[in-house]
């Protein structure tokens, strides 16, 4: 591997002032450096990425034994070493083919599990399952991190689907969060999904004591409006949920994989059994495309090195990922859990410290939004930031074609933009027709200046339907998955979140009178005291 790094960076160095611009000098570069899956293109041409680069790339996921490993996934083997567990979120959606765990099929458990959710869903759709005022007209999802990030984002992303009841979600433990989402609600029209795989997260479990009280206002018995998504049986019944409205789900499943299974039944009820199969098979497709299409060809996989030549090699510490779909405004939050919570790491399975970046900073925003927000530093501030967009050839209204027409535009002008740049005397000429001359001119023309060579990645998709948009989700955790592979490291654990939390639970005594400030450090025992004034 160190091999072939090296050859990498050797390369980069001797490829460094090029301009990408230049490398379309042929013409069959485009198609060279694209990819197709399902009506889905992945477009990266417009990277300093070439065939030598690449097929390094390349040579990197095969050194690392990518396909052996991507295999022992999908079969159940327990890849999470640090844990000890399987990894298998890939079954969810995949309800066919049998998976062995620990000598076990889990696949019945899996299909029943859908089984009962589906059912349980056409029954509030339907109306058979009703509060103690009506029909249920709202669901409230309570979870946080993987709990409501995933099926925040795809409520949102499949919109023009919604014929179930209205779904919300609270996350923050902030009582503003929790108050300002029920305000507008009818306790005895509305059902709660407490989604807590072990009934004992502190921000979910303080929200649903909240969200108890206030349906209690109303109705005379609040734990029958109650759902869970949890395996802690014990704590679901002593919280008054009957087990029939509780769906677990196993610990080969991580939180921020989850919204194919039980995590999804806000989902469900929003869009309905065929929907939510349709999002399925999307990612079903995915994983099929991963499993079998050759590296050169493999989407996940040259999604995940075009990612490592721009962080560990290029040195980008950030990417943008810029959704040109409004409905996907939630999906840069979401893949910010998903890749930094997966490869923020800092030691490799073994446990030795890296010697190399491991995953980058990920934001972003929707376009068109963010050209009149932070484009303005990615075109030109004198950082780069790969920026990978994605877009749809069709949105859903009809009427507003030459609307999407111009979000199109948009999108491959930006695109385009990073690309060309603008040079000085292009901006000295615009400068001169504008009646500017001499220093003047000059000055102006430099603040014109864009110095393009910025890359960028395309992801165009026909339209958002629950079909592409599980091809998009299961196609980011794949990306994940192998940039995880090929850097070393454990993306199916997530140690780095514990400790603040344990800090937390000390602390709040604390900020209530009960314990002393010992042992803390000077900020902490000062802003602590500010707190109780």
């Amino acid at each position: 591997m160190n091999q072939i790094w090296n050859a990498l960076r050797d390369h980069h160095a001797a490829v460094e002032g090029r301009a990408i611009l230049d490398l379309f000098a042929d013409e069959d570069r485009a198609a060279a450096f694209s990819a197709r899956a399902d009506g889905m293109l992945f477009d990266y041409s417009k990277t300093n990425i070439d065939a030598r680069g690449l097929s390094l790339l390349l040579d990197l996921a095969e050194k690392a034994d990518l396909a052996a490993k991507r295999d022992a996934m999908f079969t159940g083997a327990k890849i999470n070493e640090t844990e000890g567990r399987a990894v298998l979120h890939t079954a969810l959606r995949n309800l066919d083919v049998p998976v062995v765990v620990d000598g076990r099929d889990v696949m019945p458990d899996v299909r029943a599990t859908h089984a009962r959710m589906q059912a349980f869903a056409r029954d509030v759709r339907q109306g058979r399952f009703t509060g103690q005022g009506g029909a249920i007209t709202d669901v409230v999802n309570i979870g946080i991190g993987g709990s409501d990030l995933g099926p925040a984002m795809a409520v949102l992303a499949l919109a023009p689907f919604h014929d179930g009841p209205r779904c919300h979600f609270v996350s923050n433990v902030d009582g503003a969060h929790v108050h300002d989402v029920l305000a507008g609600l009818d306790p005895a029209t509305t059902l709660v999904i407490v989604a807590s795989k072990t009934f004992t997260t502190i921000e979910t479990m303080t929200n649903a004591e909240t969200a108890r009280r206030w349906m209690a206002q109303k109705v005379a018995n609040p734990a029958a409006q109650f759902a869970a998504v949890s395996t802690a049986a014990e704590k679901t019944s002593a919280f008054g949920i009957d087990a029939a409205r509780v769906f677990g789900f196993e610990d080969w499943v991580g939180g921020r994989y989850s919204m194919w299974g039980p995590i999804g039944l806000s989902i469900l009820l929003a869009v309905g059994p065929e929907g939510f199969e349709q999002f399925l098979a999307g990612g079903a497709a995915m994983d099929a495309h991963f499993r079998q299409a050759p590296f050169a060809d493999n989407l996940p996989v040259l999604l995940a090195v075009v990612g490592l030549w721009h962080n560990q090699i290029c040195g980008y510490a950030t990417r943008a990922v810029l959704p040109y779909d409004q409905r996907l405004s939630r999906l840069p939050a979401y893949l910010q859990q998903l890749e930094m919570e997966s490869n923020g790491k800092r030691v490799g399975m073994d446990g030795a410290d890296l010697t190399m970046h491991s995953g980058p900073v990920v934001w972003g925003e929707p376009g068109t939004n963010g050209q009149h927000a932070f484009y303005q530093l990615i075109h030109q501030g004198t950082r780069v930031v790969p920026c990978e967009f994605l877009i749809a050839r069709m949105g859903h209204e009809a009427e507003l074609r030459h609307q999407h027409v111009l979000l199109v535009a948009n999108c491959l002008a930006q695109s385009e933009a990073l690309l060309r740049g603008r040079n000085l005397d292009e901006a000295r000429a615009i400068m001169a027709k504008k009646g500017l001359t001499g220093d003047e001119l000059d000055r102006q023309a430099r603040h014109r200046v864009f110095p393009g060579n910025r890359p960028s990645t395309t992801l165009a998709y026909e339209q958002l339907t629950p079909f592409s948009f599980g091809q998009i989700i299961s196609l980011y955790e794949h990306r994940v998955f192998v940039e995880g592979v090929i850097l070393g490291i454990n993306s199916y654990d997530q140690w780095g979140v514990e400790l603040g939390k344990e800090l937390a639970l000390a602390l709040q005594p604390v900020l209530e009178g009960k314990a002393g400030t010992e042992g803390k450090d000077g900020s902490t025992r000062q802003l602590a005291q500010w707190f109780k004034g």
